[in-house]
């Protein structure tokens, strides 16, 4: 009799749990990764679309190191690779924040954009792509204490895009986002701000 009430008593506890409002109830859907017959990938070298000269070897060199920390797929030559990894450096922005007594820079926000396209070698395809995603690093200029130079804050913006790119790569949709486009057009460096238009010139009558 005793056996049987506390097979009773655990019945009901397990019930119990199963029962509970929808409230306690997440939802987490699962992360699109890659295809089962992509086992090996390749880093294709990086395209660079800025006026900013040799950023696409840098860049391309961390991501193969980050892949190959990463360690879940083998990192192989193009001929040989499943998938393919493209990237675009689609945007170099940097915009001076501080300025000292006699306006000279202080600091800096670099920001850096660039496009991630998956290429499913055996369909030659693009299998997924990921705009705008972006590294970005606020810094104190060199000749400061502490401050850090263009090319070192440079450095760290790679090492931010390559992790961003292998989970992205690795873990799937949702795992990484990028900026919206919204964002992306409203931030401008100096240079690539546009003048505003002139006022048009008043029309003298007596002037042929």
């Amino acid at each position: 009799m005793k056996r049987r009430l506390l097979g009773c008593l655990a019945l009901a506890a397990a019930l119990m749990g199963c029962g509970g409002s929808d409230e306690s109830v997440i939802y987490r859907p699962s992360h699109q990764i890659l295809p089962a017959h992509i086992k090996a990938i390749a880093v294709r070298n990086a395209i660079n679309k800025t006026q900013q000269f040799g950023l696409e070897d840098k860049l391309t060199l961390t991501i193969r190191d980050e892949f190959l920390r990463n360690g879940r797929y083998r990192i192989l030559p193009e001929d040989r690779s499943d998938g393919i990894v493209q990237v675009t450096i689609r945007r170099y922005i940097l915009v001076p924040t501080q300025y000292d007594t006699v306006l000279t820079p202080t600091a800096y926000k670099l920001r850096v954009i660039v496009d991630l396209d998956f290429i499913d070698r055996a369909k030659n395809r693009i299998l997924w792509s990921e705009p705008n995603l972006t590294g970005l690093q606020s810094y104190t200029a060199s000749t400061l204490a502490g401050g850090i130079t263009e090319e070192e804050a440079r450095e760290l913006i790679w090492d931010q895009l390559a992790r961003d790119i292998v989970k992205r790569t690795v873990e799937g949709f949702g795992s990484v986002t990028g900026t919206s486009q919204r964002d992306v057009s409203g931030d401008q460096a100096p240079s690539e701000q546009k003048a505003p238009a002139l006022p048009p010139r008043p029309v003298n009558p007596d002037v042929y």
